[in-house]
Protein backbone atom coordinates (compact mmCIF):
# COMPACT_ATOMS: atom_id res chain seq x y z
CA UNK A 1 0.00 0.00 0.00
CA UNK A 2 3.24 2.15 0.61
CA UNK A 3 4.14 1.86 -2.42
CA UNK A 4 1.51 3.01 -4.40
CA UNK A 5 1.16 5.76 -2.50
CA UNK A 6 4.38 6.53 -2.81
CA UNK A 7 4.24 5.94 -6.64
CA UNK A 8 0.83 7.97 -6.97
CA UNK A 9 2.84 10.93 -5.71
CA UNK A 10 5.63 10.64 -7.61
CA UNK A 11 3.74 10.18 -10.91
CA UNK A 12 3.72 13.49 -13.08
CA UNK A 13 1.29 12.20 -15.98
CA UNK A 14 -1.24 15.10 -16.49
CA UNK A 15 0.92 17.99 -14.76
CA UNK A 16 1.03 19.96 -17.75
CA UNK A 17 -2.71 19.42 -18.55
CA UNK A 18 -3.56 21.17 -15.03
CA UNK A 19 -0.97 23.86 -15.94
CA UNK A 20 -2.66 24.65 -19.22
CA UNK A 21 -6.26 24.19 -17.02
CA UNK A 22 -4.76 26.78 -14.41
CA UNK A 23 -3.54 29.00 -17.39
CA UNK A 24 -6.66 29.29 -19.42
CA UNK A 25 -8.81 29.81 -16.41
CA UNK A 26 -6.65 32.57 -15.14
CA UNK A 27 -7.30 34.00 -18.78
CA UNK A 28 -10.88 33.23 -18.32
CA UNK A 29 -11.31 35.43 -15.34
CA UNK A 30 -9.21 38.66 -16.91
CA UNK A 31 -11.18 38.61 -20.32
CA UNK A 32 -14.49 38.45 -17.61
CA UNK A 33 -13.53 41.56 -15.58
CA UNK A 34 -12.66 43.17 -18.86
CA UNK A 35 -15.66 42.43 -20.72
CA UNK A 36 -17.38 43.53 -17.29
CA UNK A 37 -15.34 46.78 -16.50
CA UNK A 38 -15.80 48.04 -20.61
CA UNK A 39 -19.46 46.70 -20.74
CA UNK A 40 -20.60 49.70 -18.32
CA UNK A 41 -19.05 52.35 -20.36
CA UNK A 42 -20.15 50.62 -23.62
CA UNK A 43 -23.78 51.15 -22.12
CA UNK A 44 -23.38 54.24 -21.08
CA UNK A 45 -22.28 55.50 -24.21
CA UNK A 46 -24.95 53.80 -25.86
CA UNK A 47 -27.88 55.07 -23.20
CA UNK A 48 -26.11 58.51 -24.38
CA UNK A 49 -26.18 58.38 -28.45
CA UNK A 50 -29.84 56.78 -28.03
CA UNK A 51 -31.05 60.04 -25.83
CA UNK A 52 -29.24 62.46 -28.01
CA UNK A 53 -31.45 60.73 -31.15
Amino acid sequence: MLNRIKGLLADEQGGEVLEYALIVGLIVVAAIAAITAVGTKVLARWTSLDSSI
